[in-house]
């Protein structure tokens, strides 16, 4: 007996110095499940992140991010099943239930007709409590596959009716795009049914905190008077935003009051995927960054509670095809340190510029407005081609008949905040394939119960399986 006792006891320690714990992971169960899903945020997206954090500290190689410390990664494929170039809503239906579907459905089998039910509705029937979160609209296409059965992503106001179906206990985001159903004139509005269905609407972090104790199930949005479609860049954010570190922290304490049997919390960083879709790479980062400050958060908790929590991290999809590059062997991305707006911020900002001045804008005027949020002239050196670009722009924005502003997916920019924006990311030395999804492989991070599950190759269909395993849903 002796010899298989010390062959046992060698294998188990051995286990424990190297991180294969197997033998005791298995018998662990994730009570606490975060999901963190960062929109567009391919491994580039990730890399450039880390990379750029370094460069800012005056040194080559990377400033880790919190959750790429994870003991467990993998890499997940993305395609739908009607193209290898995904959309978010097949994207996040994979990612929700375990299925693939055709782009542009929510929550639906391929041919629109069955009802696919997500990993949270699982949490939901094992008696957890469940919250959805995001950064942008609480209907938009990520968020809604988790709870919501609609045959396209666009019908934002059936959506938001399958929301209360679902009964989650904790559901937050900007806010929602489409209150009154357009087609039918008796339908309710959408916080009617809410308010049916014993939601509490909080509006603001503030609003919550002094709801929360006497809510039984919470909605938390933007105040009044802000955009429904998504709470401010990171980059762009003010005091007294709602911030997704805010909302996480939020989900945390309410879905944790006066409960003993766990939660089930997904947390979108939904705009990474908005700054990809304007080629924006200083916004981008700050964004990647911004979603690791609320994982931070998750991390805190689940130090608290290491053999019972779960938390993984992924991405539904990569978007603009970000390349750390341009041809030479060289980056510069410190240079995207001197960004201190998002481009539609950028945008605003001369648009202001023009109703101030009346439309009488000065070249030396934009100059000003350039070097205060871009360090052009200042901080960063402009070489003549490209001062002479940004001339050519004044000339036709200011001086000629008609602005033709620059869309992306979610803005329509001025023309010279786009071209300031593309400046910067040339001195940098970042470059981009579009302005839409690719079809490239996205990362997974995992820490905590069942997170040695998450290893080498994934579909994205694998993830939310591997998630109900961990916690035996």
């Amino acid at each position: 007996m002796k010899p298989k006792f010390y062959l046992l006891a060698f294998i188990l320690f051995t286990g424990f110095l190297f991180g294969e714990t197997d033998v005791y992971a298995q018998t662990k169960t994730a009570k606490y499940v975060f999901y963190f899903i960062g929109d567009g945020m391919g491994v580039n997206q990730v890399n450039g992140t880390e990379m750029y954090l370094a460069e800012k500290e005056g040194r080559i190689g990377i400033k880790p991010l919190t959750f790429t410390q994870f003991p467990y990664s993998a890499f997940a494929t993305t395609y739908s099943a009607s193209n290898s170039i995904t959309d978010s809503a097949a994207a996040g239906t994979a990612l929700a239930t375990g299925s693939k579907t055709k782009n542009e459905t929510i929550g639906m089998d391929s041919l629109r007709k069955a009802p696919l039910y997500s990993v949270a509705v699982k949490a939901k029937k094992a008696g957890k409590k469940v919250g959805i979160t995001t950064s942008v609209s609480i209907d938009h296409a990520t968020p809604a596959t988790f709870y919501a059965h609609q045959p396209d992503r666009d019908m934002y106001y059936e959506i938001a009716t399958d929301l209360p179906k679902a009964g989650f206990d904790f559901y937050a985001g900007s806010g929602f795009l489409i209150p009154d159903s357009k087609s039918d004139k008796n339908a309710p509005n959408i916080y009617t049914l809410f308010k049916d269905a014993n939601y509490t609407v909080a509006k603001g972090y503030d609003d919550y905190k002094a709801k929360k104790n006497k809510a039984s199930k919470m909605i938390l949005m933007q105040k009044d008077n802000t955009d429904a479609h998504s709470i401010p860049y990171a980059i762009d954010r003010k005091t007294g935003d709602l911030t997704l570190c805010q909302i996480t922290e939020s989900a945390i304490n309410f879905l944790n009051k006066d409960n003993k049997n766990g939660f089930f919390l997904m947390v979108e960083g939904g705009k990474i995927d908005w700054a990809c879709h304007s080629n924006d790479a200083a916004t981008t980062f700050n964004e990647v960054i911004d979603m690791d400050n609320a994982v931070k958060i998750a991390y805190d908790f689940y130090k608290k509670h290491p053999n019972e929590t779960l938390i993984v991290i992924t991405a539904d999809h990569e978007t603009g095809g970000i390349a750390l590059g341009t041809g030479k062997y060289e980056l510069n991305l410190k240079a995207l340190g001197n960004q201190t707006v998002s481009e539609t911020e950028l945008s605003a900002k001369i648009n202001q510029l023009r109703k101030d001045k009346q439309n009488d804008v000065t070249w030396n005027d934009i100059k000003n407005l350039l070097s205060e949020n871009m360090g052009f002239w200042k901080n960063v050196k402009l070489t003549d081609k490209q001062e002479q670009l940004l001339k050519e722009e004044y000339v036709r924005s200011f001086l000629g008949k008609e602005v033709k502003l620059s869309e992306s997916l979610y803005s329509k920019d001025e023309p010279m905040a786009a071209l300031a924006k593309k400046t910067l990311d040339d001195i940098a030395m970042v470059s981009w394939a579009s302005g839409n999804h690719s079809a490239g492989y996205v990362p997974v991070f995992a820490i905590g119960a069942g997170a040695e599950l998450f290893h080498g190759k994934l579909e994205n269909t694998d993830i939310p399986k591997k998630i109900a395993e961990a916690a035996r849903y």
